[in-house]
């Protein structure tokens, strides 16, 4: 078997001894360094069969990991393990930025996990309550260089350093030593120099780790190496000088292809396509006509017009932009010889493996974050190595095109590449938060133990300079420069209330520490919301999010301006909710458009803009949930607390929460059905309910039984009813109220139901002053269980108002929220000068179907604006004094006591205030069991029969007794 795996390698015959024997025989650690092409997958596929070879059958308490920089390399490791360990009973489970959490479940039934450095990171920040990762026996980390990249080494740097934390504590905790498993590193590049430290780094107590490097000489196909470079004036811009390389191409490729294929990589994804053109305009390729055969097939699966019509010149290019068929048919065109020039960008040279005889740099700059800049020499080295291919070349060619000033420098780079340095000390903060968390670092001295456990702490004592220390410093002397970096970020921490100091000078995380590194939150976007005032409306925190950190990867392009200040601003189509002041010209601006435009269900028609629409909604979710649970720790923020969970619900839901597209939400309900149902008015979940389901089939344009399982899927939804009641227990300051949440179909669902089972609502109260009353998450389960749920609150009487809001919002679903004002009663009424502010109960809104705008301030009390009204000389008539009712028009108002009032305060036993209260209150009480609505009709009668109204006039049994002051 291990022969027939080394028959696809023939060429890698140098290291196949030794890495046989150190990889198969012994448990080392192992690193090895060599060209792209040399077989390096074949040492990972040795490491885990010497893995299955010591590990008892069944296997079922093993898990290995492999970690890739980017998932596109992800996915090809997934593709290619799922056939090779699929037949022999190991499962392959991807965990990318594209898996959801509900794949947790099939992960924990997986072998072999296959992720990237980010992804891991969050998962093992939560070790101590998850057993994957403390069942994994093998880590394989692919690409292992890109610990030199600055926003994104530190990651991996930290997941490496944290697996071995993890390794050491379950040795620590173990009685007997010999039982705990051990953990095996392998990490393969094809671009480390000092790849000695990163043995050195990965080396365990018992043994140093294996370290082989393989240099150029043993390359399978012998590379030449050429750099040219082209005239480039002061006053050229990049933009400029990378067109004027378009028009070099086609010599280069008639002077070094051989008739064979050429790989050309650009900067950008439009200047992709535009080099392609121009090299199809000034180039003819000899194509057999069995080629341009294949060729036209292929060019009819296109979906790109453009690339259609380049593809038969024998030209194309390939972007991650471009739909995913596209991109396979091109890929399966350059791969079997057909397509002779293909054109890409450099995520191309660690993503999809595609050998060419020809490798062209075009321009060593490219886009990033908005400026041009050079390539890294990871990527540099990277894209050569995509030139030979060992199945059909012995050698190869790769061309770097660059300005004549910046020649000699990667004449140099070729020569010998820089050494890789670490980058954690540049992201220190957010991981020190996160070991505090974990318990791994709980005091100084213990943070000093993990540096050393860190790359950065191996690099920090052979080369200081690098990270700001004195190039004179000895060990001890880094050391302690070390230490004052820690305690420098430990500081910021504590600034922000993220970590706090114990008597014994420990460290503790904060309940705010934790939700930062539990969803894995930018130190940088925590201190952006440390400066929210609360009161912040919908549009205000997509403003604030559009600013975090965690979207810095996203990109404003030239070319999408147009559509995105079309989605902005036009008096022709359908625009965004809150509209930005000007044209869009940032990148902050390019992501509040997206977002509202996905939450606005307003169609993106380009790919590249859908893609980053995607890619922000998947941090958006995080960073609202975490929004939300950060805010909901203060209680002078309600306004902004429950904008913040309507934003949080609605990234989740793709929707605004007033959205008309609510069927969207469910199952077989795409865009197009949901734009159809809206036409039709279809704008609710009880419109829906309430629809003949042959007539759901008819406006859909579906056969049956369509209707029947919308309309099912609509019934089993939960629909939830509030009730509000005042409770007679109440002082100048402070009242109770009885909140009552009742499942409505309670019965219905418990048999089926279409929501998961971990939804649940989440009730929020605040008053006008922007407090928070009360906040509590509610599962279904719980009400479930008895069909309703109850809550005595007590609710201390506002500055502004006795106004309340009660709000009841989902957390998967848009359109079954409820929100209702309520004014509370006090002892006194408040007074404002010489007038009275009196109070007035409203009607909650329905609470099934009704989308609401979140609310951005509380209805103002009414004034009575004083004066005397006819209904106090009907008072005097019947010797009653007027009720405390305050109903606006007491002439329409569906109160009785209202037309004749209520018995005079000399006929209570003593005037308490709290007496003459709890009268009215229980008066009120006695005509609340009719509906508002019947008795302002039984009242519109009796005035159409003009009937006397002291039939009608309230006289007590007995009198209330005066209760003690």
């Amino acid at each position: 078997q291990f022969r027939s795996i080394f028959k696809e390698f023939p060429y890698f015959n140098y290291a196949q001894s030794k890495a046989l024997d150190d990889l198969l025989y012994t448990d080392r650690n192992f690193v090895i360094c060599a060209p792209t092409g040399s077989g390096k997958t074949v040492m990972f596929e040795l490491a885990i069969t010497r893995l299955l070879m010591e590990a008892p059958l069944p296997w079922l308490n093993i898990k290995v990991v492999y970690m890739a920089p980017i998932k596109a390399l992800c996915s090809q490791r997934f593709d290619d393990w799922k056939e090779k360990f699929g037949p022999i009973g190991l499962s392959c489970k991807e965990l990318t930025g594209d898996t959801v959490m509900d794949d947790l479940f099939e992960i924990h039934h997986a072998h072999i996990i296959i992720t990237t450095p980010e992804k891991w990171d969050s998962m093992t920040r939560r070790w101590r309550d998850n057993s994957i990762v403390q069942l994994v026996r093998l880590f394989l980390i692919d690409e292992v260089h890109v610990i030199k990249d600055e926003s994104r080494g530190a990651t991996l740097e930290v997941v490496v350093s944290r697996m071995k934390t993890v390794q050491s504590s379950l040795w620590r905790l173990s009685e007997n030593h010999d039982t705990v498993p051990p953990l095996r590193f392998v990490a393969v590049s094809a671009t480390i120099p000092n790849a000695e430290d990163i043995a050195e780094w990965l080396s365990d107590s018992k043994m140093p780790a294996v370290c082989m490097k393989i240099d150029e000489e043993q390359r399978p196909v012998k590379l030449r190496k050429i750099v040219l470079g082209f005239p480039c004036s002061d006053n050229q811009t990049e933009f400029r000088f990378d067109l004027t390389l378009n028009y070099k191409i086609a010599s280069i490729i008639q002077t070094y292809s051989e008739q064979k294929p050429a790989l050309v990589f650009c900067a950008t994804r439009k200047g992709v396509q535009q080099a392609a053109s121009v090299l199809a305009k000034d180039a003819k390729f000899l194509l057999s006509i069995e080629q341009k055969q294949r060729l036209q097939r292929s060019a009819n699966s296109l979906r790109d017009s453009k690339l259609r019509d380049l593809l038969m010149y024998g030209v194309a290019y390939h972007h991650a932009g471009m739909e995913i068929s596209d991109r396979k048919i091109i890929e399966g065109a350059f791969a079997v010889g057909d397509l002779p020039v293909l054109f890409t960008t450099s995520t191309l040279a660690m993503g999809v493996n595609l050998p060419a005889h020809l490798v062209i740099i075009k321009s060593t700059m490219h886009y990033v974050g908005g400026v041009f800049q050079e390539y890294s020499e990871t990527d540099i080295l990277q894209m050569i190595g995509r030139a030979g291919r060992p199945q059909f070349d012995t050698t190869a060619t790769a061309v770097i095109m660059t300005r004549w000033s910046t020649r000699e420098k990667y004449i140099q780079m070729l020569n010998g590449a820089d050494i890789i340095e670490s980058s954690l000390h540049r992201h220190l903060v957010e991981h020190l938060n996160a070991e505090i968390v974990l318990h791994t670092v709980t005091d100084v001295t213990v943070a000093l133990e993990w540096i050393r456990s860190t790359f950065l702490y191996i690099r920090a004592l052979k080369n200081p300079t690098h990270y700001g220390f004195s190039s004179g410093l000895d060990k001890i002397g880094i050391e302690a420069k070390l230490q004052e970096l820690c305690l420098k970020n430990l500081n910021d921490l504590s600034s922000f209330d993220l970590i706090r100091m114990d008597e014994a000078n420990n460290f503790k995380p904060t309940e705010t520490g934790r939700l930062m590194a539990w969803y894995y939150i930018a130190f940088d976007t925590v201190k952006q919301f440390f400066m929210i005032k609360g009161t912040e409306t919908l549009n205000e925190l997509i403003t604030m999010i559009s600013n975090c950190t965690e979207f810095l990867d996203v990109k404003l392009r030239t070319n999408e301006k147009k559509i995105l200040n079309s989605l902005n601003k036009d008096k022709d189509k359908i625009t965004i909710r809150f509209p930005m002041e000007g044209k869009i010209k940032t990148r902050e601006m390019k992501i509040n458009c997206l977002i509202q435009a996905q939450l606005g269900c307003i169609p993106i028609q380009d790919f590249t803009l859908t893609q980053d629409t995607g890619r922000i909604f998947r941090s958006g979710l995080r960073v609202t949930r975490w929004l939300s649970d950060f805010l909901a720790s203060s209680k002078n923020n309600f306004f902004a607390f429950l904008n913040s969970l309507i934003l949080a619900k609605c990234f989740r839901c793709k929707l605004w929460e007033n959205s008309l597209h609510v069927s969207k939400q469910l199952e077989k309900i795409g865009v197009s059905l949901s734009n159809a149902m809206v036409n039709a008015g279809l704008t609710s979940f009880k419109k829906i309910e309430d629809t003949n389901a042959r007539e759901l089939e008819l406006i859909l344009n579906r056969h049956p039984p369509f209707g029947n399982q919308i309309k099912e899927s609509v019934l089993h939804l939960p629909k939830y009813d509030l009730d509000i009641e005042q409770l007679p227990k109440y002082s100048d300051t402070l009242a109770e109220i009885l909140v009552t949440i009742k499942l409505t179909n309670y019965e219905q669902l418990q048999t089926k139901r279409t929501a998961t089972d971990f939804h649940y609502v989440t009730l929020v109260i605040g008053d006008a002053d922007n407090q928070v009353i009360f906040n509590q998450k509610i599962m279904d389960s719980v009400l479930l269980k008895t069909g309703n749920w109850m809550k005595k609150i007590e609710v201390k009487r506002a500055f502004k108002s006795e106004d309340i809001s009660i709000n009841l919002i989902s957390s998967d679903y848009v359109g079954l929220d409820i929100q209702q004002a309520y004014t509370v009663f006090y002892l006194t009424l408040k007074t404002l000068g010489s007038k009275v502010i009196t109070n007035q109960k409203r009607k909650p809104e329905s609470s099934f179907g009704t989308n609401y705008g979140s609310p951005q301030s509380l209805p103002a009390a009414k004034v009575d604006t004083g004066g005397r009204s006819k209904q106090e000389i009907t008072y005097k008539k019947y010797g009653n004094r007027e009720c405390n009712h305050r109903c606006k028009n007491k002439d329409v108002c569906g109160h009785d006591c209202c037309k004749t009032g209520v018995p005079p305060k000399s006929d209570m036993n003593g005037d308490s205030k709290f007496s003459l209260y709890l009268a009215d209150l229980r008066s009120r009480n006695s005509i609340s069991s009719v509906l508002p609505v019947k008795r302002l009709k039984m009242q519109m009668l009796n005035q159409a029969q003009n009937v006397d109204l002291k039939q009608f006039v309230f006289t007590p049994k007995s009198l209330l007794p005066a209760l003690p002051r």
